[in-house]
């Protein structure tokens, strides 16, 4: 059985994927990560970079690096050098404006995802009693869910009057981008915030954040996005989008490590704005003057003011060593015409080789979604769970979320077609030897 994609011409047998691997210019990109062991001491089908990235190799080198520093200057490590620690974090700018699509003075790389939410939403969100309402979608991650509830309680408002919340329609498991748009104007002038996600957590649908924020700024609203799903995976264009503010973590699709060190982008316009709120600490003042000491507040004119303590350099490290492999793989372009690919491949397996025993609830046009797939087993009869469970012991990485889907993830920097043949071969099996519910 073959199908077309473009040009080229698959079939279900494992020869197909030898050969997109073997035309695959970026498949030397593989052997700059670590991949995980299975328990025959192979590596893993790891198809799970959307919830925890592989190690780059040059990792070990670039935190070791700062240990002998560390070791050698001791304090005088702050200073000293092209990699001096008081700095360091600059040197991960213009990569991470690259990734999505900032200027440089508009990114600054720092704390977790939900720390930096909160910095921007003390900026972003600044209700007053006739426009106090914030619009997220009512599965939000629970994490963003719980910090826009503690931002509209501590400004005094209630949740129950100040969140709007946007579903899916009945039956469907995605947003429409329509109702979003809808929603947006239905609030007007009541809008004071809009925070999306890129990429939806659960289905891996991919917003229209231009549109969206093109239809907040209309009714007069600020407008984030969390990108935790998204940066790293489909290329961005924030500034371009004139997205007013960004947060990011790096340890999925950007393999800086667990707990690794987050991102956050600010639209230059709002950069150097005096009267724009903010929290306020010692590494947001001038460089020139912050080793004077002094306690008058002069903000950095760029999204490093957002900064309130100086930089974890061994997180960075990490960090700096997978934005290396970006640059080696030309940026996100190149990477997302491979990812689109292994797709277009991955759809065509599920279709010949599973056909109606797996539904992907992911969107099937490729501008609205990113590399991850989300799978759900059709037959009531099977435990899903189970399922997912018996990929582990076939050493398959993947991951569950509840209440019924298998989130797959071929990541194009390390993942393999042939990743994406051996995964659909065992789920086939699995699906036969299931246990039922």
């Amino acid at each position: 059985m073959s199908a077309a994609a473009g040009s080229l011409s698959f079939t279900a047998d494992a020869e197909t994927a030898a050969e997109l691997d073997a035309a695959d210019p970026l498949a030397d990109l593989r052997s700059q990560f670590h991949i995980p062991v299975g328990s025959d001491g192979q590596p893993q089908t790891y198809l799970v970079g959307n919830s925890l990235g592989a190690v780059p190799v040059e990792a070990a080198n670039y935190v070791g690096e700062e240990l002998s520093r560390w070791a050698k200057l001791g304090v005088a490590g702050h200073f000293d050098g092209p990699l001096a620690w008081e700095p360091y974090h600059e040197l991960l700018a213009p990569q991470m404006a690259a990734i999505v699509g900032a200027n440089t003075d508009e990114v600054v790389v720092m704390n977790s995802l939900t720390v930096n939410l909160h910095l921007l939403m003390v900026s972003f969100y600044n209700p007053t009693p006739q426009r106090h309402k914030v619009l997220i979608e009512q599965h939000a991650f629970p994490s963003d869910h719980f910090a826009v509830e503690s931002q509209i309680r501590q400004r005094g408002n209630d949740p129950a009057e100040s969140m709007v919340l946007v579903s899916p329609q009945p039956g469907s498991d995605t947003l429409d981008p329509e109702d979003i748009l809808a929603a947006i104007e239905e609030a007007g002038s009541s809008l004071a915030m809009v925070l999306l996600p890129g990429v939806q957590y659960y289905t891996g649908q991919v917003l229209p954040m231009a549109r969206i924020t093109a239809a907040a700024h209309r009714v007069g609203a600020t407008v984030g996005f969390d990108l935790a799903h998204a940066a790293g995976n489909i290329p961005l264009e924030l500034h371009d989008w004139d997205v007013d503010f960004a947060a990011w973590c790096t340890y999925k699709y950007l393999n800086s490590g667990p707990g690794g060190v987050a991102g956050a982008f600010v639209h230059q316009r709002h950069v150097a704005n005096p009267d724009l709120p903010k929290f306020l600490g010692w590494w947001g003042t001038r460089k020139d003057t912050r080793f004077q000491m002094g306690t008058v507040y002069e903000a950095i004119p760029t999204a490093e003011s957002w900064q309130v303590s100086n930089a974890p350099i061994l997180a960075m490290a990490a960090l700096r060593a997978s934005l290396d492999v970006f640059d080696k793989a030309g940026g996100l372009v190149p990477l997302r015409e491979k990812s689109e690919l292994q797709i277009d491949y991955f759809d065509y397996l599920l279709e010949a080789v599973l056909g109606n025993r797996i539904q992907n609830l992911t969107p099937k046009a490729l501008g609205q979604r990113g590399c991850q797939f989300a799978l759900r087993v059709t037959n009531p009869a099977v435990d899903g769970r189970a399922v997912y469970e018996q990929l582990g012991h076939n050493d398959v990485a993947c991951d569950w979320r509840y209440p019924d889907v298998i989130r797959v993830a071929p990541v194009p920097l390390y993942n393999s077609f042939t990743d994406i043949h051996r995964f659909v071969q065992i789920l086939d099996r699995l699906l036969v030897e299931a246990p039922s519910q």
